[in-house]
């Protein structure tokens, strides 16, 4: 079966896609954004996949790729175009490769116009494809800079997107309005840019007066794409939590297990953040917590020592987790949710004080 996600990243108003294979348990990223490899991380660990690969649909100049940040964390490898420039690649791109992912593929097209190295992936049952900047929804990515062409953006979006079947569902590599998927079929008929029976000399036309500003962040993002996002500097990998073994969830908090829990020192602060009566009922409650339930947190946070981690606890894990959130939100910089609360906690058979045996 595949999987499929589609991601998306509001500063930039980047797309990206996973997909996976379960039966091999393989998958692909198109268009990673460095700031949510850790985001994009904890959702295939979720659905129990294994990066094997990231693409590019070209060098974008709005933000910096997540590939080289992907490689150094789990291995995955670095796939764009051959005719895009950008090095340190493990495998560059040529019109009609396949990009393997279990028991599915990609097939590689050229589209440049946007960017020389534009490309477009196309499922293998062509149900999808994924058109980077070339066609946008109800639109196109700008010709102006990055070699753009207006002529060859028209002949590539004709020939190697609006020739696939009409039902085909096709995905930008942004989208400024909300919108995340449109089809062959009605790009033909409504795109104003390439629709109805407009022809090269009107989309030129078009293209050459829309005085749009330059993008803010291409003198960092461009030399970094080219570089497939490595840093210049050689930074470190983003910081890991070293105050106990946590994992991050793709709902965008660290948790942490009853064993690591119960590793951790008197320096971890517990805040169990039920009811006084469940604080006290049948499940009990960890040795050591401070009971603030959730609705009193807000005005209680005064009573919390910043310097000192805090791990939420709850019945379930579900009201800790807001915790953690909140927590976090106000400025605490070491916060854990204990995933599934008592009740995984008891399960494990961890110590606790009360409650019923």
């Amino acid at each position: 079966m595949l999987v499929f996600r589609q991601l998306f990243d509001s500063t930039s108003s980047t797309y990206t896609y996973l997909l996976g294979d379960t039966a091999s348990g393989q998958a692909l990223l198109i268009d990673p954004v460095f700031e949510h490899v850790r985001r994009d991380a904890a959702l295939l660990r979720e659905l129990g996949l294994t990066l094997i690969a990231t693409l590019e649909t070209h060098v974008h100049a709005d933000h910096v790729t997540g590939a080289w940040l992907h490689r150094a964390r789990s291995g995955s490898r670095i796939l764009v175009s051959a005719a895009g420039g950008a090095t340190g690649a493990d495998r560059v791109l040529q019109p009609g490769d396949q990009v393997d992912f279990g028991a599915r593929h990609l097939q590689v097209r050229a589209t440049p116009g946007h960017t020389d190295g534009c490309l477009t992936y196309v499922l293998d049952d062509e149900s999808r494809a994924f058109t980077g900047d070339a066609l946008l929804i109800r639109g196109c990515g700008r010709t102006d800079f990055q070699q753009g062409s207006p002529a060859r953006l028209y002949r590539s979006v004709h020939q190697q997107i609006l020739s696939l079947p009409p039902q085909c569902l096709l995905y930008p590599a942004h989208d400024y309005r909300g919108l995340t998927v449109t089809s062959v079929e009605e790009e033909r008929r409504f795109n104003p840019r390439f629709g109805g029976s407009s022809n090269e000399a009107d989309f030129a036309g078009y293209m050459n007066h829309l005085g749009l500003p330059h993008p803010k962040l291409i003198d960092v993002a461009v030399p970094a794409n080219v570089r497939c996002g490595e840093p210049l500097d050689q930074a470190p990998l983003p910081k890991e939590p070293t105050w106990a073994p946590l994992v991050w969830t793709f709902a965008g908090l660290w948790e942490i297990q009853p064993a690591a829990l119960e590793e951790c020192g008197p320096e971890v602060q517990v805040v169990d953040v039920r009811e006084p009566a469940e604080f006290n009922g049948a499940l009990g409650h960890l040795r050591g917590a401070r009971l603030i339930p959730l609705g009193e947190l807000p005005q209680r946070l005064a009573e919390l020592d910043r310097a000192r981690p805090v791990v939420t606890v709850c019945r379930s894990g579900t009201r800790s987790a807001q915790a953690a959130q909140m927590l976090s939100k106000a400025g605490f910089a070491d916060v854990a949710n204990l995933g599934g609360g008592m009740l995984r906690w008891r399960a494990a058979g961890a110590a606790v004080e009360g409650g019923v045996a």
